[in-house]
């Protein structure tokens, strides 16, 4: 059986480069004012629209720095993993928050389209523009900072579709100063909020996965029961799980019946290195301890999570 003391050897969270997530989040929180203040002077919900995705942008980059500080407090015995969840939570949040802004547009796009207002095409276009440029500059920030953690895959992900949403607007404003059409106004509100409804499907889906202990996607539970079953001196494997911790950290526990005439530590460290070499599980707890021979041999089953055993054919 092994034994793992996980305050102890799990007490921090490698600082990761907050530079760039600060400045890409200076750099769009200064833009929403803009947008904001561009979108009633000209009239343009799309403005407004876009500038209700920047926002979630900015929102999305502070929750991925405060997750981050917060994952770097060094963790207790009451608390062995620290704070590491906390940037899931933050995920989740900010999806919500998408939907709800989403909600919103959808809305007021909808009184528009019934009742469009004059809108000022000149406004939207240059500051659409300005959107373009500033979504561009902070992708790159984004991009230089990596793709670990969730919170920070979410961020990008909007500061993308924002740039797409930027793309609508400097459309629809060549709509309105061409041909005076103010309805493509209110429908570019729609594509933004449809681009920020998908912007947050994927950090809803993800967090509530990690949450609820899902097995993490790429990992197959059955095949890694089957391969840990079917090494040296293994006889039965059973009370398997797998889940992640955090971002880009899962587990595996299981409970590992080995040959009486093998050495439980020996087969335990094997598995650890094959788990750690074939499915990049670093973090792994094995209850392993002899088992009687059997007398017959059985069909190895699918029983990930369940007590019914997977054996060796």
């Amino acid at each position: 059986m092994s034994r793992h003391d996980h305050w102890d050897r799990h007490g921090t969270v490698p600082a990761g480069n907050s530079r760039p997530l600060s400045a890409a989040l200076l750099l769009v929180a200064a833009f929403v004012g803009v947008e904001v203040a561009a979108g009633l002077v000209s009239g343009s919900l799309a403005l407004l629209a876009d500038a209700g995705h920047m926002l979630s942008d900015a929102l999305a980059l502070a929750l991925a720095l405060g997750a981050a500080w917060l994952a770097r407090r060094p963790a207790t015995p009451d608390r062995s993993f620290g704070l590491r969840r906390a940037e899931i939570l933050a995920a989740l949040a900010n999806a919500l928050v998408l939907v709800v802004i989403a909600l919103g547009i959808f809305v007021e796009a909808g009184r528009r389209l019934s009742d469009p207002p004059d809108v000022l095409g000149g406004w939207m276009l240059v500051v659409g523009f300005a959107g373009l440029l500033v979504n561009l500059a902070a992708a790159r920030l984004l991009w230089s900072a990596g793709s670990a953690s969730l919170n920070v895959r979410a961020a990008l992900r909007h500061v993308i579709a924002d740039g797409l949403g930027s793309i609508g607007v400097i459309a629809a404003a060549l709509l309105v100063v061409t041909t005076g059409w103010v309805y493509a106004d209110p429908a570019v509100s729609v594509l933004i909020g449809l681009l920020v409804l998908a912007s947050a499907w994927s950090p809803l889906k993800e967090s509530l996965e990690i949450l609820l202990e899902v097995t993490p996607a790429g990992l197959d539970a059955g095949e890694v029961g089957h391969a840990m079953a079917a090494s040296s001196g293994v006889v039965e494997v059973h009370d398997l799980h797998i889940w992640t911790i955090t971002s880009g950290f899962p587990a595996l526990s299981a409970h590992v019946l080995v040959r009486p005439a093998d050495d439980c530590h020996g087969v335990r460290r094997a598995l650890e290195r094959m788990l750690q070499e074939r499915f990049g599980l670093d973090h792994t707890t094995l209850q392993v301890e002899h088992a009687a021979p059997l007398s017959t041999p059985v069909e190895l089953g699918r029983t990930v999570g369940r007590r019914t055993p997977l054996r060796r054919r």
